[in-house]
């Protein structure tokens, strides 16, 4: 059977993981309340599409942050490719690069810094951190990034504690393979040095005690700011209030995301945040991107009409992964990249960066009285 949508990727995924594999790409917090809603919200707006435009040139391309990218449709940082592929982000930085997309590499991932940029050197990366519990593996980590050639650090800031429940904890905390080492964190500190991670057992627990860090505050983001040149985009808020307190620690971005889900069940669509957070930080010079739910071009249209500047995948990466390697990768992005072509020519637009305002509405707009 032929895979046409990232749909047919998901059911060709599910088939192809094993269980383990699967629960942990799949998993969601508590009831999955926000890891459906992400999905499901789409379908709460509409497309008031213009007709008789003349949409025979079309573009998608754009800039992030001062890079070109060929169309707006990026790849979210998401750890442990292991799970969905032995080459883990080895691969997915082959088909990121094949498909000239941006990739963030999760700090969580599987292979190294090193190794990813080796197997993809022309490859356009960000490089997630979190405010880890010791400013010397921040430090450390941003050094490396920019030493490769990363162009953005990208920091996760929606998670001082673990949301990740029992049975899905023990999946990745409890398995002693050690390609499933993380090795952002086997670094020569003084922290990583004494938590004596010869064993996997000691190696999560640094990991767990380095990522998850309740003390963390803005000022961890302007101190980051002082320390390096590159950018700095803050992953999870989806507040107007956290956004301007991010404006206001001099951040360069911010993506919209629920974390795929995966931290507080109750958290809102990130397309139904998405619209307060660019208002929110409108004409300060702070791009926004959304990650959450996106499954169709008509979902990556809907997010660009409502204020981002690009979209960024999770999950779907890791489908095509799954199915295909680093081929299964690129075509996930470009059957997001071709629909997305098809639904701005019958939205009436010509280019990502011109989508007209009030294109994309809430449907309660068709129900108020006139």
């Amino acid at each position: 059977m032929g895979l046409y949508s990232l749909f047919d990727y998901e059911r060709q995924a599910k088939e192809t993981l094993n269980k383990t594999a699967w629960e942990y790409i799949n998993y969601g917090r508590e009831r999955k309340w926000c890891f459906h809603d992400s999905i499901q919200a789409f379908s709460r707006y509409r497309i008031r599409s213009r007709v008789l435009q003349d949409v025979s040139k079309r573009c998608l391309a754009t800039t992030v942050l001062g890079q070109s990218i060929p169309y707006p449709i990026c790849i979210s940082p998401t750890a442990s490719h292991y799970y969905a592929h032995p080459d883990a982000e080895r691969a997915t930085a082959k088909g990121a690069e094949a498909a000239k997309a941006l990739m963030i590499l999760s700090c969580d991932a599987t292979c190294s810094m090193d190794d990813v940029t080796e197997a993809a050197p022309e490859g356009l990366r960000w490089m997630n951190i979190y405010p880890f519990a010791d400013r010397q593996l921040t430090e450390y980590t941003i050094r490396k990034a920019e030493k490769l050639g990363f162009k953005a650090i990208v920091v996760t800031v929606d998670s001082p504690v673990p949301g990740i429940d029992g049975a899905v904890d023990e999946l990745l905390y409890g398995v002693t393979d050690p390609l499933h080492r993380m090795p952002i964190y086997d670094v020569d500190i003084p922290s990583a040095r004494a938590a004596d991670q010869t064993n996997m057992t000691n190696h999560w627990k640094y990991v767990d005690e380095q990522l998850f860090n309740p003390k963390a505050t803005w000022e961890d983001i302007r101190w980051m700011k002082k320390i390096t040149s590159l950018p700095i985009v803050c992953k999870g808020i989806l507040t107007a209030e956290s956004a301007s307190d991010a404006a206001r620690a001099g951040v360069d971005g911010i993506l919209v995301s629920a974390h795929g889900g995966r931290q507080l069940e109750s958290s809102p669509a990130p397309i139904d945040a998405l619209s307060e957070v660019v208002e929110a930080v409108r004409d300060q010079g702070i791009e926004v991107y959304m990650d959450g739910g996106v499954r169709t071009g008509t979902d990556v249209f809907k997010a660009l009409g409502r204020g981002a500047r690009a979209v960024f995948l999770g999950r779907p990466i890791l489908w095509g992964l799954a199915c295909q390697g680093p081929a299964g990768v690129k075509e996930i992005l470009d059957i997001l990249r071709k629909q997305l072509d098809t639904i701005l020519a019958l939205a009436g637009c010509t280019s990502p960066n011109d989508i007209p305002q009030g294109t994309i509405v809430h449907e309660s707009y068709y129900h108020k009285p006139r």
